[in-house]
C-alpha cells in the first residue's frame, strides 16, 4: 500500500463570510442564533430561536431587553458576570449555561456561545454573534441519575422528601417576607429598600448596553397641611388616591417606590428626558381628576432627570431631589429638570 496521505482541517474566518453564510453555518450547530448591533440595539433572532423556547417566530422585541427578560431570575447575576468579563477583555471567551423562560412559563436550560465580530475605536463592542442550544436532555439525564441514586437508600430518600416539604414551606415563607420587606404597607407599592435594591441595577443596566435611564421624582404639595387640617387618617386616604391615580401612567418595566412619607420616586428605563418630561406631565394632568380633600385640590410637584454616561444611583438621585426642590420653590405643581 501507498502511503497514507494526510488531509489539512477546513481552517475558516468568520469575519470572511458574509451574513448568511455566517447565520447557515451557525444553525447547523445550534438551536437557534443572535446577532447583536451594539451600536443600535437591534438583535436579530432566528425563527428556531423562537421555536425553541415555543414562542412564534420574531414575536418579540430585537432588542436585549428580551433577552434578559427570559432568563431564569436566579441565573442572571452570574450570566451577566460572564457576558461582562467577555465585553471587557477580562475573559478570552464567553459561554454560559442557565435557564430560559418558555412561553408556556416553563424554563428550559440552554447553553449559550458568543462571539465579539467587531469593536468600535474605543473599545467598545459594535457587534457580537451568538448560538443558543437546548441542553435540556443532558440535565434529564441529570436529574434521572440522581432519582435513581436516592431511589437505593430508601429510608434517606424519604427523609430527603419530607425535608424537602419543609424546605417548600419556607421557601413560601421567605418569600412572603420578601414581599412583605419589599412593599410599602400603607400603599402597596415598591418601598425604599426595594428602590434602592432596583435602581443600582437599572444604572448598571444602562451602562452596560448604552441606554437612556430617567427618574422621576415627586411628592405631593403641602401635604402636611392636609394632615394637619383633616387628621393623618384622611391624609393617608389622600395618599392612596394619588398612587392608584399615578400607577395608571407606570409602563412595563417601570418601577413606581415610596421613597418616604409623601414622597416618590419613578425609574423609567431606556427612557430619555423629553419622554420621561412627557410622562410627569401625564401624571400632573392626570391628578387634576382627583377630588378635593376638603378644601385642597391634591396637586404635585416633579423632578425629571436622565442619567449622565458613568453616572451612579447617588449622584441620579441627588439631582433628581434637586430638581424636585426647584420645583417647589417655583410655585408648585410644577415640572422641573
Amino acid at each position: 500500500m501507498g502511503e497514507a496521505s494526510s488531509i489539512e482541517p477546513l481552517k475558516f474566518n468568520v469575519s470572511d463570510m458574509n451574513d448568511d453564510t455566517l447565520h447557515t453555518i451557525l444553525e447547523l450547530v445550534s438551536d437557534g442564533i443572535w446577532d447583536w448591533n451594539a451600536n443600535t440595539g437591534f438583535v436579530y433572532r432566528t425563527a428556531r430561536w423562537y421555536e425553541m423556547l415555543g414562542y412564534t417566530p420574531h414575536s418579540l422585541d430585537n432588542n436585549v431587553l428580551t433577552w434578559e427578560n427570559v432568563i431564569h431570575p436566579d441565573d442572571y447575576p452570574r450570566v451577566m458576570a460572564l457576558f461582562d468579563d467577555y465585553l471587557s477583555q477580562r475573559a478570552s471567551g464567553y459561554q454560559a449555561e442557565y435557564r430560559c423562560r418558555m412561553h408556556n412559563g416553563d424554563y428550559l436550560w440552554i447553553e449559550d456561545r458568543g462571539h465579539i465580530l467587531a469593536r468600535n475605536a474605543d473599545g467598545s463592542v459594535a457587534r457580537m454573534i451568538g448560538a443558543h442550544r437546548s441542553i435540556e436532555d443532558k440535565r434529564r439525564l441529570f436529574e434521572e441519575l440522581e432519582r435513581r441514586n436516592h431511589s437505593l437508600e430508601a429510608l434517606v430518600d424519604e427523609r430527603t422528601r419530607e425535608l424537602s416539604r419543609v424546605n417548600q414551606q419556607l421557601q413560601l415563607q421567605l418569600e412572603e417576607n420578601r414581599k412583605l420587606a419589599q412593599t410599602d404597607t400603607l400603599t402597596s407599592i415598591a418601598n425604599r429598600y426595594r428602590l434602592e435594591q432596583v435602581l443600582p441595577q437599572s444604572c448598571e443596566r444602562a451602562q452596560r448596553f448604552r441606554e437612556p435611564l430617567s427618574l422621576i421624582a415627586m411628592d405631593i404639595d403641602d401635604f402636611k397641611t392636609i394632615n394637619d387640617h383633616y387628621g393623618h387618617a384622611l391624609g393617608d386616604a389622600a395618599l392612596v388616591q394619588v398612587v392608584e391615580n399615578v400607577k395608571r401612567f407606570v409602563r412595563e418595566g417601570d418601577l413606581l417606590a415610596r421613597w418616604g412619607g409623601d414622597e416618590f420616586i419613578m425609574t423609567l428605563p431606556n427612557t430619555s428626558l423629553a419622554e420621561a418630561r412627557t410622562l410627569a406631565e401625564k401624571i400632573r394632568h392626570g391628578l387634576s381628576e382627583l377630588l378635593p380633600v376638603g378644601d385642597f385640590q391634591v396637586t404635585m410637584s416633579f423632578g425629571v432627570v436622565q442619567r449622565f454616561d458613568e453616572e451612579q444611583q447617588t449622584g441620579l438621585m441627588a439631582r433628581a431631589d434637586q430638581a424636585l426642590y426647584r420645583s417647589k420653590i417655583a410655585g408648585k405643581n410644577v415640572i422641573s429638570g
